[in-house]
């Protein structure tokens, strides 16, 4: 029920902002009548399904202002071309379908406008459909100027869609999706009937923002069809859309369908590529790729038969193999459906590489993928790598691949050399030095599409500023309970101050939000705690501890203890945990007692640890193995730690888990620079356990008394980096021992 009370089902419109030129107000008494062109508004979910069953070409359904909770809105109505019926809001952005709510669409010339889904999630497999089931759809029919904000499972396993295309003809455009953090594509055109194939589809200035790294398969963040339906042509154009930070996994969109045109889009420091998974006979044109220097960001994954890309600008992207600035993949021979097919006949003609950190050629090359792209040209690019350094990595026979009349920075493999010319000195323009096009090669603007074309104008954008910030600065004095008792209150970004002395807390603490505590003066405040955590992390929970003392001392003897903990029974979303200037002590009241501990379908985004001090903990400092199902998911993207010691630790420092053979995911990632390890577990037990990781830098450390780092590599080919460690007081040359799976699975 809206928010604002129930009235009479047809209220009379007593306002013009819904009123289009014909339209006129009705009286309850007319509402049956047959007569078109009538704005009605509905303050009750029965009184919409009841105006949508009297609903005529032209009229217009309006929803009143307000929170409508648990909503299940069918709009299934015939409009026509020049007389669509309207569903809208009475003022944009104000009404609020939170709780299990859900729009499904079914029919013709229906128009959706102004709506905002929130706080909550679909109980459905979508939240917003283009059908009502199976055997209606939705066709020339358009949503627009609507939101989709937070609305995630907080189950972050369960599979949905926020935005399902069936039908023919239907238009997705100028609206906003922020913040999907639970697996399944935030936005996916579906094929799976004929009704659906050659659809015609538009999905355009739409903002997609940050899709948070899902540490699974199932993060895109668009979807155009599926393996199943591969070979069948979609014929839907995504165009003039702003990809924001959408870095669910390593690939952005993930094109499964043919005939479909990617036009004018921008991808902005989101990691992955849009990738041409199945389905041949796509057009790639005019996009700009802005990676902005941010880690695995990348251009497009080429795989398949007769895909063009052409025109597009690809800008300081990092991203290296599957994420690269342009990867052309081998394929399977025969292969099934489901699988990689031989790149045949791609063009990629007149683009512009921009200090991009590698293009790879014949990716993926081992036993199974031994099909070298055919009949393929690359020709009229400019390619200037990172640094000037050369970009091209060659992991197969690249014959199949002609070369032509490209310019660049130099240093070329002799493979393809004679298919580039140097570019002395590039000509650089406008404020953000654009390459200009020189002797026919490069791209041409303009590419891309301005943030502010994209989206609603109601609606904020997704902020780049530090979650820790922003908030407000409370001071705390010591005492019990005092940190319970603040942050029931909390909103994120606030900041509490403690004062010098004594605090202990006999109550779980749980965190929805991200906050700072801080001490006045490092190792001024003492903090202990009475439960088997004190901090419980949920929902959009993130903690900041800085210049904090805390022991373990007053916790129960139970096994699992931890001072901090996850829980995903409320909300899905990823967390960060910053551990900076603060000492751990006494965590040894049994034997498994963690300072962190990740449960099973929790992620953190980020485990930093800077300048803090560990001493006497019983179990593995930092417990992130819960994802033990082999699916390649798991529960940390990075855990860093930087200029800190660990004294007396009973287990490993670190238990990292990622199993499975998946390659649709860029971590974990375990950076460990210039601290100290010394009395680490006994027996047998390493300094850290890290199984499936995907990046590792132990560097500069100074370790005495433990054994070599254990790693199990399982999939990918992981970075390693183990240098200018000392063991014992002397350089160590190696220091891991590693068993390798690839392969074996």
């Amino acid at each position: 029920m809206v928010g604002r009370g129930a009235v009479a089902a047809f209220a009379v419109l007593a306002f013009t902002g819904c009123m289009a030129h014909g339209q006129r107000t009705v009286p309850v008494a007319e509402v049956a009548g047959p007569e078109a062109l009538r704005v009605v508004l509905v303050t009750t979910p029965q009184d919409f399904s009841e105006a949508v069953k009297r609903a005529n070409p032209g009229d217009k359904i309006v929803l009143a202002n307000g929170v409508w909770a648990d909503f299940d809105a069918v709009f299934h109505a015939e409009g026509t071309a020049n007389s669509p019926i309207h569903l809208v809001a009475e003022t944009p952005g104000k009404v609020i379908l939170s709780g299990q709510s859900s729009l499904r669409l079914a029919g013709n010339y229906l128009i959706v406008s102004g709506l905002v889904f929130r706080d909550g999630y679909t109980p459905r497999s979508e939240v917003i459909s283009f059908r009502r089931d199976s055997n209606h759809l939705a066709n020339n029919s358009r949503v627009t100027n609507t939101v989709i904000d937070s609305y995630s499972n907080p189950d972050r396993t369960q599979r949905d869609l926020w935005v399902g295309m069936y039908g023919r003809n239907n238009t997705f455009d100028f609206n906003h999706l922020e913040n999907k953090t639970n697996a399944g594509p935030t936005m996916a055109v579906r094929l799976n009937t004929e009704e659906s194939q050659e659809n015609g589809h538009r999905i355009a200035n739409n903002y997609f923002g940050p899709r948070p790294v899902l540490g699974s398969n199932g993060g895109e963040t668009l979807r155009i069809g599926t393996s199943h339906y591969s070979l069948t042509h979609s014929g839907t154009v995504v165009e003039d859309n702003f990809f924001d930070r959408c870095s669910g996994e390593v690939e952005i969109i993930s094109n499964k369908s043919g005939g479909n045109i990617y036009r004018g889009n921008t991808f902005h420091a989101s990691r992955g590529t849009l990738t041409l998974r199945h389905g041949n006979g796509t057009l790639i044109e005019n996009n700009l790729f802005d990676g902005a220097g941010e880690p695995y960001t990348g251009g497009v994954r080429v795989i398949n038969a007769e895909q063009t890309i052409r025109n597009n600008y690809f800008k300081d992207l990092t991203g290296i193999r599957f994420s690269g600035a342009l990867v052309i993949m081998n394929g399977v021979p025969n292969s099934p459906i489901n699988r990689y097919h031989q790149v045949n006949g791609a063009v990629i003609e007149r683009n512009t590489f921009d200090q991009v950190s590698s293009i790879e050629l014949g990716e993926g090359s081992d036993s199974e993928r031994s099909a070298v792209p055919v009949n393929s040209k690359l020709q009229n690019n400019i390619v200037l790598g990172k640094g000037g350094v050369n970009p091209f990595h060659l992991h197969d026979e690249v014959s199949g691949i002609a070369f032509a009349d490209n310019l660049g920075s130099g240093g070329w493999p002799e493979a393809i050399a004679s298919g580039f010319s140097k570019l002395e000195s590039p000509t650089q323009i406008g404020e953000r030095g654009w390459i200009q096009p020189s002797a026919g090669a490069g791209a041409v603007g303009p590419y891309g599409v301005a943030l502010s074309a994209t989206g609603v104008d109601w609606y904020p954008k997704a902020s780049a500023a530090s979650p820790f910030e922003g908030g407000a600065v409370v001071s705390l004095k010591p005492g019990t309970d005092v940190l319970f008792d603040a942050l029931q209150e909390a909103n994120a970004g606030d900041q509490f101050i403690l004062e010098p002395g004594d605090y202990l807390e006999s109550r779980i603490i749980t965190l929805s939000v991200p906050v700072s505590i801080k001490a006045e003066d490092r190792g001024s405040a003492r903090l202990s705690f009475e439960r088997p955590q004190l901090f419980k992390l949920t929902g959009n929970g993130g903690l900041q501890l800085d210049g904090v003392t805390v022991t373990g001392r007053s916790a129960p003897d139970g096994s699992g203890n931890s001072l901090v903990g996850t829980s995903s029974s409320d909300g899905s979303n990823n967390h960060l945990l910053d551990l900076k200037n603060s000492r751990f002590e006494d965590f040894d009241v049994n034997r498994g007692f963690s300072v962190v501990a990740a449960s099973k379908g929790s992620f953190f985004d980020r485990i930093d640890v800077e300048n803090s001090e560990f001493e006497n903990i019983s179990g593995p400092v930092f417990k992130l193995d819960a994802e033990t199902d082999d699916y390649g998911i798991y529960n940390a993207e990075y855990l860093e730690i930087s200029d800190s010691s660990f004294t007396r630790i009973g287990k490993t420092v670190a238990s990292v888990y990622r199993g499975g053979t998946d390659e649709s995911t860029f971590g974990p990632h375990v950076l460990v620079t210039g601290s100290s390890f010394e009395t680490i577990g006994s027996g047998d037990v390493p300094i850290m356990d890290l199984h499936g990781i995907q990046y590792v830098k132990f560097s500069g450390n100074n370790v005495i008394a433990a054994n070599p780092v254990a790693l199990t590599l399982t999939t990918g080919k992981p970075e390693l980096d183990f240098s200018a460690n000392k063991l014992d007081g002397a350089p160590a040359d190696t220091f891991a021992t590693t068993v390798d799976l690839r392969g074996k699975n």
